[in-house]
């Protein structure tokens, strides 16, 4: 199945949106693929404004989050795959989602057999 946080992030977005709140997203700035202006992270990590008044060309896509925004008057375009998004939360109370952290398919890994591979839970019959 296709993971589900783009679909969340969008969602929460909304309802964010919809009660009148600032949505801010947490991205995780170690991945080479995170497009943000030098001297904005702080520990590897950058907090965003997605508000509307604050960004344009909002784009929200399975595969990533861009927009442009001005920092210190200047425009930027900002470009997060959604796997560096850590979370969504609404500025004035907190209120939002906070993800796990995803690891990249490994090369290694999309070699094995589909019975080499680790499963999640499994249901059985108990009588």
């Amino acid at each position: 199945m296709t993971s589900s946080k783009p679909y969340l992030v969008r969602a929460l977005y909304e309802w964010i949106l919809d009660n009148d709140t600032t949505p801010y997203i947490l991205v995780d700035t170690s991945s080479d693929q995170v497009l943000i202006p030098p001297g904005i992270a702080n520990d590897g990590k950058v907090v965003l404004n997605l508000a509307p008044q604050a960004i344009q060309n909002l784009e929200m896509t399975n595969d990533h989050v861009s927009f442009s925004a001005r920092f210190n008057g200047v425009a930027e375009d900002i470009y997060c795959p959604i796997a560096s998004l850590m979370a969504i939360y609404a500025r004035e109370n907190g209120e939002g989602m906070m993800f796990p952290t995803e690891e990249a398919d490994t090369e290694a890994d999309s070699d094995k057999p589909d019975d080499d591979k680790p499963r999640g839970p499994t249901l059985k019959v108990i009588k």
